[in-house]
């Protein structure tokens, strides 16, 4: 397919120079990054959280862990 885009100036000289360097087209370069980068993107899509978690029975009564102002001034005291 035949797009047209614009690109800045210096990096399309970097584009070239690495063409010229490693025997590609300049379309099999900007194909290349552009693959890169999407992948990249999935990749980073994907991961995932562990939660360790411990026994217990929630919260302690009187703990409102919505309450950010509160957790912080219960932390406070403990300290």
């Amino acid at each position: 397919m035949r797009t047209t885009i614009r690109i800045d100036d210096q990096l399309l000289a970097q584009a070239k120079q690495l063409g010229a360097r490693t025997g590609r087209t300049l379309t099999a370069v900007i194909e290349d990054a552009l693959r890169e980068v999407l992948s990249r993107q999935r990749r980073l899509g994907r991961r995932t959280l562990e939660l360790t978690t411990v026994a217990g029975n929630g919260p302690r009564p009187g703990v409102d862990l919505d309450d950010s102002a509160a957790l912080m001034d219960r932390a406070d005291a403990a300290d």
